[in-house]
Formats: C-alpha cells, structure tokens, sequence
C-alpha cells in the first residue's frame, strides 16, 4: 500500500518524462515479488523457451525461477496532445487493431514489423513491447504558420495527408495554416516562408525543372519570371526564388538606359533584339521594375542647355530613331534632352563665345562648307583659318574648330611683345600700343643663356647693377621667371653704360645711363666677365652693366726687395673711366678689353714689383707709399708724381693707390720686423710712461696743498658751529625750565576746561533725550488716538452701511411681496378677519365685544368710542 501511495503521488511528474525514465526500485535485486503501479511494464524472459513477455501494472508479479526481468519497471510512454512519437520495430495489428501473434511450436509470441518504423499520436499510455524501440523521443506537432509551408519529399511510396500518391523521390508543399502530422514515408526537407512583394517591387524565379507556376503557364527548366503581384508570395516547390527586384523610379531629370539580354518583346509591347539598348522616360512610365532579361545598364540625367549653351552630339539619331554613326549634331540652348545610348558629348556642354570689342576668336575648317560673313557667301576649305572679332556672339558649327581665343594685349611705351608670323616667320617687336594678334601671327619666345636670364631677374634688387659673383652662381631666386615673349627691358643705372649687338645687323650700340633698354628680336647684350676676389681671379664676377666709376678695387700681390725680403701687400685702387657719351668712338673703347679690372690690377702689379725690387728693406719699410705711388704714376717732367694712370685702350683712369696692409711673406723676415716693431713700441711706452709719472707727482704736490689748506678751513668753520651749538644749548636749557611749569599750568587749566565742557554736553544730551522720548511718546499717542477714531470711524461707517443695506433690503423685500401678493390680495387679507368676527358674532347675536385681561385700565369711553366709529347708530338699531 505504501509503494502504490509514493507511485500516484509521482504519476503528474511522470507524464511529461520520456518512456526510457524508470521509476525507483521497488523491490530487492534478489526479490521474487514485484509491485506494478498503473502504467508501469516489465519484459519478461522465459530463460526455457526463450520468448520475452510484457507483463502491465497494476498487478503484483511473483517471478519463477525460469523467469528473468530483462527490462523493467518502466513507466508506460504517455503521448500529450498534439505531439506523436516514433516507434522502430512496431507490433503488428491486425484490422481491428489488435495484436498479432505467432505461433512458434506450441508457444506464442508477439509479431513484429522488423525495420519499419510507426507513428503514434495521442492516445492511452502505453508500453513498448519486447522488441519495440522509441527511436525518437515525445515530440510537439509542427504548425505551419500562414504565409509559411512545409517542402516535403516522399521516401517511400505513399500517400500525402490529401490522399494523393506519391513515389519516392516526389516532392510537395504543406501550406499553411495548419499542423502536419508526420509520415513514415515523408521527410520535412525545410521550411518555405512567404516573400513579401511590396509595392514597386518584383520577385525574380527560376524553374528547377518543368513546372506549372501560380499563373498556369507552363515553365521549363531553368526558365525566370517575374511576379509582379503586391502581397505575400509562396514559392512553389520547384520555383526558386532568384531575387526581390526594386522599381527604378523615372521622373523627368531622370530615364533608365536598358540592355537587352536576348530577343523578346518587353512589357510595353516592343520586340528589342539581343544587345539593343534603349530608354525609358517618364513618358513610358513613372516607375520600371527591369524584367529578366533586361539589364540596367545606369540612370540617365537630363542634359538642360540654357539660352548661352550649346553642345555637339556625336553619333545621334536621326528622325526615324536610328544611330548614325560618325555623324555630329549641333544643339543649341534652350533645350533639354536625354542622352540616347550610344551617343556622347566628348566636349561637355560649353557657353556661347561672347567676344568684347578687344577679343577675336581664331577657327580652323575641318570640312569644306560655306560660310556667311557680313552677308555674304564665303568658302571655307579644310585647314583654312580665320578670326571672328567682336564684339559678338557665335556659336561654331560642327564643322568648325575653335583654335584659341585671343584678347587685345594693351602695351605702354615701354612696354612690348615679340611677335612671329606663322607664314613667313619674320619676327618684329611691337611695342607702346594695344595689338590684338592676328589668325597667322603668335607670340614669340625670345631665348637666352642661362646667366643673362639670372642676371635679368636680379636688375632691380641691386644697387650697382645686375652681377652674378660666381660663388652665388645659380642660387635660386624668389622672384618669378620672365614671360619670354615680352620685350625685354633693362634700366642702365645712372652712370653705367650697356652694350648691346644685333646678330642681324652685325653692328652694336652703346647706351649710357640712366635710360631704358628694350631688345630688338636680334640683339642680345654683351656679357661681362670680370675678375674678382682677394687676389684677383679671373671670371669671378659676371655682369650686364659696366659701370664708369669712381669706384675701387681691392687686390692682393707679393713683392721682393733688393735684400730678398718677401712681402704681400694689400692695395685698394680707385679708378674711373673718363669717357664723353656724346663721342661714339670713346663709347666703343670702354667695352675693348673685356676684363679691365684683370687687366688694371696685373698692370699696377707689375710696376709696383718692378720698383720695389731695387729697393732695400729699410728703405721700403719707411717710404712705401711714395715707391708705390711712384711707380705706378710715374713722375712728371718737374719731378713731381703724376696724379693719374690712365689706360687709353679704354679710357680707364686709375686717381689714387691706398696701401691698407704690408706682411712680410718669410717668417724670419716677419720675426725681425715684429720684434724691432715690438721695440720701437717698448720704447714710446717707457718715455710715455715716465712722462705720466712726472705729470702724476705734480698733480700729487698740488692736492696735497689744496688739501691741507682745506683742512685748515674746515676746522676753522667746526670751532664757529661748536659755539654756535653751545649758545643754542643753553637756550634750550632754559627754555625747557620755563616751559614745563608753563605746560603743567596750561595742562590742568586745559583739563578742567574740558571736563566742564563735557558736563555741560552731558546735561545737553540728556535734556534732548528726555524731550525726544517725550516727542516720540506723543508722536506715538497721537498715532494711536487717530488710529482709534480712525477705527472707529471706519466701524460707523460699515455699520451704516450695513444698516442702510438692510433697510434697502428690507423694502425690496417688502416692495416684492407687496407686489407679489397684489393690491386686492392685501385688502382682502386685512378684511378677513374683522368680517369673519363680524360674521361670528352675528352669528351669535352679539352686535360687538372688548376682549381684555383684566388687569390694563381701559377708557370705555373712547374706546368704544373707536370701536364703534363717530357716526351715529343706524335708526332702528337696539343698543346693548
């Protein structure tokens, strides 16, 4: 009892596990006697006849001893609903469905289906006979949501869920919604969601094999199609789904170029051949979806020309819409049009050419055409040439080409451009007006040598003329390069001259400064190259300019004695040219000897060397500047030296010779001259020396007089001041004495002053404290009495008003229910009550009465005076 009790208590749990959970071991391994729970099974093998049974609970076994569990307790396989199980090897069932059985001998036993397999949905518990296998375990159903399908391939031969045959190898759909139960024969190869095909959208197919698609068309095998319908799209067994195609939205910036892939008539009914090309505007449609085959080669823009445009379309089409190949047509703004396939525009769109009145345009035939100037008829034959001069405005045919476009060049005076003309290549300058070139003319490139063009662009950032020293030669330069087909200027510095030669001509010219030169086609200037450098080396110095001086050079030489002492001099010469501008031939001397500074300095060399050599030492050391000078000058007819040199192959004047440094070159030669220099000095420094000494002890002798007598003086002025200090002392002292008894007195008297002052300010202050407490205590009463009537008043005030209020009230109330009640209601409602006495007491024969408490005094006489009215009783009436 207890072991059923723990079985139903588990049963819930048990349920939802699978077949192969056993449930806990209920007897001993060695225990003969088994306690089944309801859905629990035991396979039992008769060891004697070898057959297994299946034994279910509930039931208490008792095992024999031939008998073996081979399996067991195992709780029974519980299918929930919806869900199936697969069972290998099942039982076979006859057609009522029970088990069938097979005799073996005299014994029976349960008859399997070997290698097959069954599904079993929802059902009772159950067990798994001996034999049976659970080849997968409890399993959910599969739903098959809407716009989703199951693909499905039949393994064996069989029948679908609609009872359609199907052979092995056969494939279908299970569309859903619904859920698929399982076959044996069926395998779920994937599952097949709906494409959904939105709006301006297509889906891409292809036929696996023949088909029928949603249409009823007829496919064949790898065929593709479009399916243009919006909304979720299953695709069929056989149809796979290639791609989601977009629509190309055409507007009227914008048309879609096609290529056809092969021969076929597209959707707007044209046939288009394989490889053709075309475009859809928005005139076709609005929105395209390319069909499968046609492929998208790109969008097109719209090409828009506006009223100052034009272009050139090669190969275009012509009226009936074919390509003419080699062909170009010209458009002219406004205008807006699609490119069609095929054509280009190599040249892009371009502006009309609006020529100024100092602009031409130079155009070139490249046909044969005719051509209207001026209103008449010209020929034009390929390669002529001509110029359109503004001001206007053109537009070149197609047979037509645009050479250059050129602009009127404004020269000034000195300014100038070579030009070449291009038929008989003669070269001229123009130069100080505006010139516009003509169709066979061009602006010419005057070259030259690398050290004019370097000794141009440094012209005017050098004081003494453009020169090149060859130790900055080829140093790059800041400023820009020369435009070589301007006329080259040069300004000649004032007193320099610039020669200049014409190949042409063969002749040259001379201009001296300050003037500008300006380069014919055929001249070029004449270089300088001039020595340069401490000594002197040759081509140093390179320049366009020569100037005519007075200037110096500097040189450096070595010169020999009579003694053979060696010296290196250093001589500064100052030179200058003496030529009149006005005299051609003087003009032509200066330029003669190419390197004059060269020529100059070994001249003065060789005179100097020459006149040293018969000199000692010691004489040169004293008078080198006269030997110098001398030598170099000369000496005139009087004896005396000549003040210039002169050169007259080029008119160079040599003025004046400085000697800035003598160095004797030996250095014996150098040791003895330093050290009888180092002595001449020793000997000025010691006479100077003793010269100071001398100076400084009279100097020493004076101040030492100035100052003992100064010494003397200031202690004659210290005795007067120390009298003076001892008259001031004792004033002091008596001052002082006087002054303290003084100050003593002045201190009391001050000190009683003011405490009495400070009393009097007391009682004062007091005395106004008192009479402001007392002004602001009635200040303060004041306040509070107004503030009371004020209160007060206020109070009577809000009471009258209140009272008046109430008194309006009052009459508004009584005035309304006067009003309401009415004139005749309010008489009769005085009325009623003496008329219903009157009537009462008529009624009791009473002819009037005086009600009274007994205690008030009341005067009959007048009252009944009033009760009874002043007028007589009626005659007749009897009186009571």
């Amino acid at each position: 009892g207890h072991f059923f009790a723990n079985e139903e208590k588990e049963r819930p749990n048990i349920s939802s596990q699978s077949s192969t959970d056993t449930m806990p071991p209920s007897r001993d391994s060695d225990s003969a006697v088994i306690r089944l729970a309801p859905f629990y099974y035991i396979h039992v093998l008769d060891v004697t006849t070898n057959i297994t049974r299946i034994e279910q609970g509930p039931m208490t076994y008792i095992k024999q001893d031939n008998e073996k569990i081979v399996e067991g307790p195992t709780r029974m396989i519980t299918v929930p609903p919806r869900h199936y199980v697969t069972i290998r090897n099942p039982v076979l069932r006859d057609e009522t469905g029970a088990i069938v059985e097979e005799q073996v001998g005299r014994l029976t036993q349960i008859k399997l289906r070997h290698a097959e397999d069954e599904i079993r949905l929802t059902q009772d518990p159950f067990p798994l006979y001996p034999g049976e296998e659970l080849k997968d375990a409890v399993t959910p159903l599969m739903v098959v949501l809407p716009d989703q399908a199951l693909r499905l391939r039949a393994a064996l031969d069989c029948k679908d869920h609609n009872g359609t045959k199907r052979v092995a190898g056969d494939e279908w759909l299970f569309v859903g919604p619904g859920t698929y139960v399982p076959n044996v024969g069926v395998e779920v190869m994937q599952t097949v969601h709906a494409v959904v095909i939105n709006a301006s959208q297509a889906l891409r197919l292809r036929a696996q094999k023949e088909l029928t698609d949603s249409a009823g068309k007829r496919r064949v095998t790898g065929e593709e199609w479009m399916v243009e319908t919006s909304g979720a799209y299953l695709p069929g067994v056989y149809e796979e789904v290639v791609t989601i195609v977009d629509s190309y939205i055409i507007t009227d910036k914008k048309a879609l170029r096609i290529q056809a892939l092969r021969t076929f008539t597209d959707q707007y009914g044209k046939t288009r051949r394989n490889g053709e090309e075309w475009l859809i505007t928005i005139a076709d449609t609005e929105a395209h979806i390319p069909g499968v085959y046609e492929h998208v080669t790109n969008m097109v823009d719209l090409t828009v020309l506006s009223n100052r445009q034009y272009c050139v379309i090669e190969d275009p089409y012509d009226a009936d819409g074919k390509q003419v190949l080699g062909a170009q047509k010209l458009v002219k703004g406004p205008a807006s049009f699609f490119l069609q396939p095929g054509e280009e525009i190599p040249s892009g769109i371009q502006d009309f050419h609006i020529l100024g009145d100092d602009e031409g345009l130079i155009l070139k035939a490249i046909e044969a055409f005719e051509d209207t100037v001026s209103g008449k008829a010209v020929k034009r034959t390929p390669g002529d040439r001509w110029m359109v001069k503004g001001p206007c405005e053109y537009v070149p045919p197609v047979t037509v080409d645009v050479v250059e476009t050129r602009k009127a060049i404004p020269l000034d005076d000195n300014e100038g451009v070579y030009v070449r003309d291009t038929q008989t290549g003669k070269v001229r300058a123009v130069i100080g007006q505006t010139y516009m070139l003509s169709e066979n003319e061009e602006l010419w490139e005057k070259p030259m040598p690398e050290v004019v063009e370097e000794l141009l662009s440094r012209a005017g950032s050098q004081v003494k003329g453009p020169h090149i020293v060859a130790s900055k030669r080829g140093a790059p330069s800041t400023l820009p390069p020369r435009v070589k087909s301007k006329v080259i200027d040069f300004r000649v510095p004032h007193n320099g001259a610039v020669q200049i030669y014409d190949y042409k001509q063969k002749r040259s010219r001379v201009v001296f400064g300050p003037d500008m030169v300006m380069l014919g086609p055929d001249e070029q200037f004449t270089q300088l190259s001039l020595s340069g450098g401490k000594p002197k080396k040759p081509n140093e110095i390179q320049s366009l300019c020569l100037l005519l001086g007075p200037d110096f050079c500097t040189d450096i030489i070595q010169i020999e004695t009579a003694d053979h002492a060696r010296l290196q001099l250093q001589l500064s010469y100052n030179w200058r040219f003496a030529v009149d501008p006005s005299k051609p031939e003087d003009a032509v001397k200066i330029f003669s000897v190419p390197d004059f500074v060269g020529d100059m300095c070994k001249a003065c060399a060789s005179r100097i060397r020459g006149a040293v050599a018969g000199v000692q030492f010691d004489d040169f050391h004293k008078n080198s500047a006269k030997i110098i000078r001398l030598s170099v000058f000369g000496a005139g007819a009087d004896g005396k030296v000549r003040d210039v040199f002169q050169f007259p192959e080029n008119c160079l004047q040599i003025t004046s010779i400085d000697i800035q440094a003598a160095e004797p070159v030996d250095q014996r030669t150098r040791d003895a001259l330093q050290k009888s220099v180092q002595l001449a000095i020793e000997i000025t420094t010691d006479s100077q020396e003793a010269a100071a000494k001398h100076k400084a002890a009279n100097i020493e002798q004076e101040a030492r007089g100035r100052l003992e007598r100064q010494k003397i003086k200031d202690e004659a002025d210290a005795e007067q001041q120390r009298t003076k200090l001892i008259e001031l002392q004792a004033q002091s002292a008596a001052v002082e004495s006087t002054g303290q008894a003084k100050a003593e007195a002045q201190s009391r008297a001050e000190a009683d002053r003011i405490k009495g002052e400070a009393a009097v300010e007391q009682a004062r202050l007091k005395a106004e404290a008192a009479r402001i407490e007392a002004e602001a205590e009635l200040a303060r009463l004041r306040e509070a009495r107004e503030a009371e009537i004020a209160y007060i008043k206020e109070q009577d005030a809000l009471e009258i008003a209140k009272r008046q209020r109430m008194a309006e009230i009052e009459e508004k109330k009584f005035t309304s229910m006067v009003t309401a009640i009415g004139r005749e209601t309010l008489v009769a409602m005085a009325n009623a009550g003496p008329d219903g006495q009157a009537k009462l007491l008529g009624s009791l024969g009473i002819k009037s009465t005086l009600i009274t408490d007994g205690r008030s005094p009341i005067n009959l006489f007048q009252t009944a005076q009033g009760l009874i009215g002043a007028g007589a009783p009626p005659a007749g009436a009897e009186q009571e």
